[in-house]
């Protein structure tokens, strides 16, 4: 068929048609000169059903409910070509039936005579269905991913290769106390102690600890924004592009929490095993207690009248002074033995809290040992009641006293304090010396039964184990508060009595 379109050479008429995707050839006025091949196979129509017609007739017949550019005046990309004189595209997005939607992009290109006006205006139809499905994907898939790391409770960070942070979630911004923009501003490195960033790099291209640019979970510390060291948990890679390092990521999770859950544990596995540990020991040691009383005080009974009956030129009487003077020590260590048992009842009262010291260093007759030690009383000065058996608990605080003073050398600054926690729910009295300390090995084993670090014949090893059991038994509780070559300090806590609590907060008040 001949057009006034084959005025031009036939060779950009074979060019014309070659072309891969629908076209037409358009009159300034929008009437369809030529269409090629392929937009006569796409549309189903003929030359004789489109040429001399108007593009918007023809895109009304194929698409009829759908409302073209073209309906809107100045928006009409062939307006547009023919009065700026450039090329101009628009995407159609077209609704074929309620399941599918199809996308075109049409692009109009204007074809210029010598004089510079517009003589015809080629329009290209490419169908971009595909591509816009592809990324509408791509942005659901991003936005799915933002949603899953954005909603993470671990923190997660990304950073390029200068150490710049891409990415951090809300959690990481809450983990390092920056906020959004804050955070982009900090350089990765900043979130390790000193040189943990390039050893984690080092890791990360090990292979040995794993596969090539993963970093297997660790454990290590982070620094936050005020300078904070927290402990995490972490794992890291290494983005790579095109076989080349891009980006690094990596996943924290704080520890804190966990770590103190674990350690609460093994305290509590501790004070299982050390209760049990007492009670059978306790059971064995009454027994022995009873076993050898009996035989004992035979001895000391027979060895008084012996003495009595003796010169006091007896050449065996100073030897009998030993064996009265033995029999003595272990009649004192089998009274230890059935106090570290428990055998008597406590007897609880509600008392002042602060009695404990006063009446213990009252008890304490012999004097000539705190000759050269100074004693510094620092009670609370509120009044604060506690439920205990009196007696047992200045038994432990004299034991305390004594362990103290032995420590010095019977010389030195001994600090009785007392006080109240924060909650109001606990008494608290530490016991201070000026001594050299307790070896770190022996802290762990100082509550233990006949556990001593005092000459032999000087110490039964009894004394704490039995204030362990004393403080337990009366809901409270003795630890080392701290050691060191300055001093020990014990602390025994008890629980306020809630009886006291009106009194004890009317007194603060």
């Amino acid at each position: 068929m001949t057009t006034q379109f084959e005025k031009y050479d036939s060779w950009r008429w074979r060019l014309f048609e070659s072309l891969s995707f629908p076209t037409r050839i358009l009159n300034p006025d929008g009437t369809i000169v030529a269409v090629n091949n392929v937009f006569l196979e796409r549309s189903g129509e003929s030359d004789a059903d489109v040429v001399g017609c108007t593009c918007r007739e023809v895109n009304r017949r194929h698409f009829p409910n759908y409302r073209f550019p073209c309906d809107k005046g100045n928006e009409c990309p062939l307006h547009r070509a023919v009065t700026q004189k450039k090329g101009q595209s628009v995407l159609l997005q077209i609704n074929q039936d309620e399941e599918e939607m199809h996308w075109e992009e049409r692009v109009f290109s204007p074809i210029l005579s010598e004089d510079g006006t517009v003589d015809f205006v080629i329009e290209s139809i490419r169908d971009v269905s595909e591509v816009k499905r592809l990324e509408k994907l791509y942005v659901d898939m991003r936005e799915l991913i933002d949603n899953v790391v954005q909603s993470s409770v671990s923190a997660i960070i990304a950073a390029n290769r200068k150490g710049e942070i891409i990415l951090a979630n809300e959690a990481a911004e809450e983990l390092f106390g920056y906020t959004a923009n804050e955070i982009r501003q900090v350089n990765i490195e900043d979130f390790y102690p000193p040189g943990v960033a390039r050893d984690i790099m080092k890791m990360l291209r090990d292979e040995n600890l794993g596969r090539r640019g993963k970093l297997p979970i660790t454990q290590m510390e982070i620094v936050t924004k005020l300078g904070e060291i927290i402990p995490v948990e972490m794992t890291a890679a290494i983005i790579y592009e095109e076989g080349a390092e891009f980006a690094t990521a990596g996943i924290f999770n704080d520890l804190r929490e966990k770590l103190e859950v674990e350690q609460k544990l093994l305290e509590s596995r501790v004070k299982i095993g050390q209760a049990e540990k007492m009670a059978s020991l306790g059971r064995l040691a009454a027994g022995v207690a009873h076993e050898i009383n009996n035989p004992l005080t035979s001895i000391l009974m027979y060895g008084s009248i012996m003495r009595e009956k003796m010169d006091q030129e007896h050449p065996l009487r100073q030897s009998l002074d030993y064996v009265i003077e033995d029999a003595e020590r272990c009649k004192d260590i089998v009274k230890s033995l059935l106090a570290y048992s428990r055998q008597s009842s406590p007897t609880k009262e509600v008392f002042p809290f602060n009695e404990i010291v006063t009446e213990s260093l009252r008890l304490l007759h012999d004097q000539r040992l705190f000759r050269h030690v100074e004693i510094v009383q620092d009670l609370v000065g509120i009044e604060v009641l506690i439920r205990a058996d009196k007696n047992q608990i200045c038994q432990v605080v004299i034991n305390l006293i004594m362990n103290a003073v032995d420590a010095m050398d019977e010389r030195g600054t001994l600090t009785l304090a007392t006080s109240i926690s924060a909650d109001r729910k606990t008494a608290r009295l530490e016991v201070t010396d000026t001594g050299s300390g307790i070896e770190m090995d022996d802290v762990s084993k100082i509550f233990d039964p006949f556990f001593t670090t005092k000459e032999t014949g000087k110490g039964t090893g009894l004394g704490l184990s039995m204030a362990y059991g004393v403080l337990e038994e009366n809901q409270g509780q003795i630890f080392v508060g701290k050691t060191g070559p300055g001093g020990t300090t014990f602390v025994m806590e008890l629980p306020v009595v809630t009886l006291s609590n009106e009194i004890l907060f009317d007194s603060i008040g």
